[in-house]
C-alpha cells in the first residue's frame, strides 16, 4: 500500500523508514536570521534605557526606528519559540505515524503471506471502469500464468459451473447480492466461491475445497448427476410406448410409466401402484420369481392383454435392489411380419426356382442354404449332394473335378479371390470361360445377414449374337460411308444418331460436332448458311421431331452454289427418322434442257402443222380449179384436142389428183391433231371395203404387173366403223405395199374376224423393212425407198395409225415369214359399241 502524502518519509528497498533528527535542521535558519536582524552588543555598553533616552533626546525618529527594531526582534523571538515547539510536536507525531505505518505494512505483508500460503484467489473490484485486482496463485487454478485468465470461467470450470458463477458475479457487481457456491473445474477439482461487497469495493474469494468439505462437495455433485440421470431415465421410460415397471422387495408395484398404466387400464401410475395392478399373469410372475431367485433375468415372449386387446410382448425383467425392473416390448407386428416374411421367402424361393438364371445362396458358414433347379441343371449336380448342404469349397472342388470351372494355373489363389466376396460390401462380377467354349457371367452379391448369393448366367449365345451384331453394325457403317447419297439418322429425341461421310462432306460439317450427337436444330443451324431456301430446314425439323402423323416425305432443296438435292424422310420403327439426300444437279439440268428442247420441238411441230394445214388449204383451192379446167379441156364438147395436147391434159389431171391426195392427207392429219375429226360410224361391209380399196390401186397394180390376192377367210359380214376411213386405211396400206412389191409379185389383202375384233393384214413380197426403220415407219414424213420404186412424202402410214387409233384399234408392221413385210390392223368390236353408246 502507498504512504499517505506529506509524511516526509520514504520507504527503502527493505520497507523500513529512516530515522530523522529534525531539531538541528530546523533551528539553524532561525539563529541565522536573528544574527542578521540585530548585531550583538559589546559587553561594556550602556543599559538599553539609557541608550533609548539618549537617542530620543537626540532624534525622535531614531527612537521610533529603534522601537520598531526592538518590536521586530521580540516578535521574531516569540515566533521562533512557537515554531520550535510546533516543530517538536510535529516530529513526535511523524515518528509515531512512521511507526504505525511500519507496523501496518508488516501486518499487510504477513496477511499477504498468509493469503498466498492458502490455495485461494481474491478478486477485488474497486472501480467498475477499471480492471480488478487479483491476489493469489492463479496458475494453480487455471494452469495459465496470466492472472486475468481466472475471470474467464468457461476456460477452467465446467459449463454448468461457469454459467452459475458468471450469473452470480453479475448480480454481485450489479446489485451487491452476496454469493456462495461450490464450483467444479474441468480437471475434476471443486472450488468454493464466496463474494460480498466490502465498502465501496466488491470482493470475490475462490479457494480449493479439501477434506470433509471436499467429500461433501463430491457427494453433492454425484447426487446431482445421479438425480439428473435418474430424472432423465424416468422421463425417457415414461415417454416410451412400451410398458416399464419397478417392483419392490415385497413384489408389489413401486413405479411404472404411462404406457404401463394404459396397459393395465389405470388412471395413472399412482393408481396402478395403489391398486397393485400387474401386467403379467400369475404363471408368468412365478417363472420370473424363479429366475430372480437364481439371480438370472427373465426373458419370454408372452401373450398379454393390453388395454383390453390381446398382444404379443417380449418381456424382460431383471432383479434390481431386492426387487425387479422390467420392460415389455410389443412384438405383435414382429410376429405378423415374421409370418409374412416366411411367406415371402417361400414365394421368393419358388420364384427363383422358376428362373432360367442359376441361383445359389451360401450362408455365413459358407454352407449351401438355397439353390434353384437351374443351378442343378447348369452344373449337372446331384440333388442328394445339394440337399446335404455342402460347403462352397466342396461345390467348387466337385465342379473342378467335372471340368465345369475355368482352367486356372493356381486354383487355390483363384478360390481365395472368389471367396473374398464373403468379406466384401459391393457385388462383384466374374466371367468364367469353361472348357468346351461355354461362357458364364457370375455375380457374387454379399448378403446383409452374412454369406453370399451366386448368380450364374450362360452368355455364350448372347456373346455370339453381340459379336455378329457388332460385325453387322460395322458393315452397316462402312456401307453407309460408301454410299454416294448423304444419310443421317435422327433419334426420337431429335438428336443425331448416325451419319455417313457423304453427309458431312455435303454440308461441310465438323466431325467433332457430329460425334457429339447434336440436336437437329444445331445441325439445321450449321447447314442453313449453305441453303438458298432456309424454310426447308424448318419443315425437315418439324418432320423429324413430330410425334403424330409420321409419314414418309420427299422434298427438294437448292444450295447457294446451285447444287440441287432431292431428299426424303422415312420413319423408322424405333421412333427414329432416316433422312437421305442425293445430288441431282446433273439430272435436273439435263431434264431442264430436255424439257426446254421438247417445248421447242412441240412449238416447232405445232408451227409446222399449222403451216402445212394453212398451205394445204391455200393450195387446195387453186388445185381444184386446175383439175376442173383440165377436165374441161379433156371434154370434147368445148373443142377437139390433138393427141399431144390430150396427153398433156391427162398428165396435168393425174399430177393434180396425186397432189390433191397429198393435200387431203395433210388436212386429215391436221384435223386429227386438232381433235376435231369425227367418225361417221355405220355398218361397214368387210368385203365391200376391201374391193373398194383394191379398185383404187388397180391402175398401179397393172403398171407394175403385180397381182392382188384378197383372202376373206371367216370375216364375212360387217362391223361398226367409219366406212370412208376404213377404205382410206386399206387404200394407203395397199399403196404402200404396191410401192415396195417387186414386179410380178403378189400383194395379199386378208381379213379375219375374231370375238374381240376384225383384223386386216396386208403383205408384200418386197425387200422388207429393217428394224431400225420399222420403228419410225409410222412417223410423219418418214419415207424410205429401201431400193424399191416407192416414192412418197411419208404420210400414208402416219394417217393409217391415226385413223386406226381413232377407231380404238392398233396397227403394227413386222417382217413376214418367207420374206416381205406384213402390216396388221385391228379394229375392236367393243370399241365401236362403246362409241355408239357415248354418242
Amino acid at each position: 500500500m502507498a504512504h499517505p502524502a506529506g509524511m516526509g518519509g520514504e520507504r527503502n528497498q527493505g520497507g523500513r523508514v529512516p530515522q530523522v533528527r529534525p531539531g538541528r535542521r530546523l533551528l539553524r535558519p532561525l539563529f541565522t536570521g536573528l544574527a542578521f536582524a540585530a548585531p550583538i552588543a559589546p559587553a561594556s555598553a550602556a543599559p538599553a534605557s539609557d541608550v533609548f533616552a539618549v537617542l530620543a533626546v537626540q532624534d525622535p525618529s531614531v527612537l521610533i526606528g529603534l522601537a520598531l527594531v526592538v518590536g521586530l526582534i521580540v516578535f521574531a523571538t516569540t515566533t521562533a519559540i512557537v515554531h520550535l515547539r510546533y516543530r517538536r510536536q510535529s516530529l513526535r507525531r511523524e515518528m509515531a505515524a512512521f511507526g504505525e505505518i511500519s507496523r501496518l505494512e508488516a501486518q499487510i505483508d504477513e496477511a499477504r503471506a498468509l493469503l498466498m500460503a492458502e490455495p485461494q484467489i481474491v478478486v477485488v473490484w474497486r472501480d467498475p471502469a477499471a480492471d480488478p485486482e487479483i491476489i493469489g496463485n492463479t496458475p494453480a487454478f487455471t494452469g495459465v500464468a496470466a492472472p486475468a485468465r481466472i475471470l474467464a470461467f468457461g476456460s477452467w470450470l465446467t459449463p454448468a459451473s461457469a454459467r452459475e458463477i458468471e450469473a452470480a458475479v453479475d448480480r454481485l457487481r450489479g446489485r451487491g447480492t452476496p454469493l456462495a457456491a461450490t464450483l467444479a473445474t474441468q480437471d475434476g477439482r471443486f472450488v468454493e466461491a464466496d463474494g460480498r461487497p466490502v465498502g465501496a469495493a466488491v470482493v470475490l474469494r475462490l479457494r480449493d475445497i479439501t477434506g470433509v468439505r471436499l467429500d461433501q462437495a463430491q457427494l453433492e455433485a454425484a447426487y446431482r448427476a445421479l438425480d439428473a440421470e435418474s430424472s432423465a431415465l424416468r422421463t425417457l421410460l415414461d415417454a416410451l410406448p412400451a410398458p416399464a415397471w419397478v417392483d419392490g422387495e415385497d413384489g408389489r408395484l413401486r413405479w411404472s410409466n404411462a404406457a404401463y398404466a394404459h396397459a393395465v387400464e389405470a388412471r395413472d401410475a399412482s393408481d396402478a401402484a395403489s391398486r397393485g395392478l400387474m401386467l403379467l399373469d400369475q404363471q408368468s410372475r412365478t417363472q420370473a420369481e424363479k429366475a430372480h431367485a437364481a439371480s438370472l433375468p427373465f426373458k419370454a415372449r408372452l401373450p398379454v392383454v393390453v388395454a383390453g386387446t390381446r398382444r404379443v410382448l417380449d418381456v424382460l425383467e431383471v432383479p434390481a435392489g431386492g426387487g425387479a425392473a422390467g420392460i415389455a416390448l410389443d412384438a405383435t407386428e414382429a410376429e405378423v411380419v415374421r409370418a409374412e416374411l416366411a411367406q415371402v421367402v417361400g414365394a421368393h424361393r419358388r420364384t427363383l426356382d422358376q428362373l432360367a438364371t442359376a441361383v445359389a445362396i451360401f450362408g455365413a458358414d459358407q454352407r449351401l442354404v438355397f439353390h434353384n433347379a437351374a443351378y442343378a441343371r447348369l452344373f449337372d449336380l446331384d440333388a442328394a449332394f445339394l440337399d446335404d448342404r455342402p460347403t462352397d469349397g466342396a461345390v467348387l472342388d466337385r465342379l473342378r473335378a467335372a471340368r465345369r470351372l475355368p482352367e486356372q494355373a493356381d486354383f487355390r489363389l483363384w478360390r481365395e479371390e472368389l471367396h473374398a466376396a464373403y468379406r466384401a460390401i459391393e457385388p462383384r462380377e466374374h466371367w468364367w470361360h469353361l472348357p468346351g467354349g461355354r461362357t458364364l457371367r457370375v455375380v457374387t452379391a454379399p448378403n446383409p445377414e452374412g454369406g453370399i448369393t451366386y448368380l450364374f448366367d450362360e452368355v455364350t449365345e448372347r456373346l455370339a449374337l453381340e459379336s455378329r451384331f457388332n460385325s453387322l453394325t460395322r458393315i452397316q457403317s462402312e456401307t453407309l460411308d460408301a454410299l454416294a447419297e448423304a444419310v443421317a439418322v435422327f433419334g426420337s429425341d431429335g438428336r443425331l444418331g448416325l451419319v455417313n461421310s457423304a453427309f458431312r462432306r455435303l454440308w461441310q460439317l465438323d466431325a467433332a460436332m457430329l460425334d457429339a450427337h447434336p440436336h437437329i436444330d444445331a445441325v439445321a443451324a450449321a447447314c442453313r448458311p449453305l441453303t438458298a431456301d432456309a424454310a426447308v430446314w424448318a419443315r425437315l425439323t418439324a418432320t423429324v421431331t413430330g410425334i403424330e402423323a409420321r409419314m414418309p416425305t420427299e422434298f427438294r432443296m437448292e444450295r447457294n452454289d446451285r447444287t440441287i438435292l432431292d431428299g426424303s424422310t422415312q420413319p423408322l420403327p424405333d421412333g427414329a427418322t432416316l433422312v437421305t439426300l442425293r445430288d441431282v444437279t446433273d439430272s435436273v439440268n439435263v431434264e431442264r434442257a430436255l424439257v426446254e428442247r421438247n417445248d421447242a420441238l412441240v412449238a416447232a411441230d405445232h408451227l409446222k402443222s399449222t403451216f402445212v394445214s394453212h398451205v394445204s388449204y391455200e393450195l387446195r383451192s387453186p388445185l381444184t380449179t386446175i383439175i376442173g379446167f383440165a377436165q374441161l379441156l379433156d371434154d370434147t364438147g368445148i373443142g377437139p384436142l390433138n393427141v399431144k395436147q390430150r396427153a398433156y391434159v391427162n398428165h396435168i389431171t393425174e399430177s393434180s389428183a396425186a397432189l390433191l391426195a397429198i393435200i387431203n392427207d395433210i388436212l386429215d392429219l391436221a384435223t386429227i391433231d386438232a381433235g376435231s375429226m369425227a367418225l361417221e360410224l355405220t355398218e361397214v361391209d368387210v368385203r365391200a371395203a376391201m374391193d373398194a380399196a383394191a379398185e383404187g390401186v388397180r391402175d398401179r397394180l397393172a403398171e407394175g404387173g403385180i397381182r392382188l390376192s384378197i383372202e376373206l377367210q371367216n370375216a364375212a359380214g360387217s362391223f361398226r366403223a367409219d366406212a370412208k376411213r376404213v377404205r382410206q386405211i386399206l387404200y394407203n396400206l395397199l399403196s404402200n405395199a404396191v410401192g415396195f412389191a417387186p414386179e410380178g409379185s403378189t400383194v395379199t389383202l386378208s381379213a379375219e374376224r375374231r370375238e374381240d375384233g376384225v383384223i386386216f393384214r396386208v403383205r408384200d413380197m418386197g425387200p422388207g423393212v429393217p428394224p431400225e426403220i420399222g420403228a419410225r415407219a409410222f412417223d410423219r414424213f418418214e419415207s424410205h425407198t429401201a431400193g424399191s420404186r416407192h416414192r412418197g412424202v411419208g404420210l400414208g402410214l402416219s394417217i393409217v395409225r391415226s385413223l386406226v387409233a381413232l377407231h380404238g384399234g392398233t396397227v403394227s408392221l413386222a417382217p413376214a415369214q418367207g420374206g416381205g413385210t406384213l402390216v396388221t390392223c385391228i379394229f375392236p368390236l367393243e370399241a365401236g359399241a362403246s362409241r355408239d353408246a357415248a354418242e
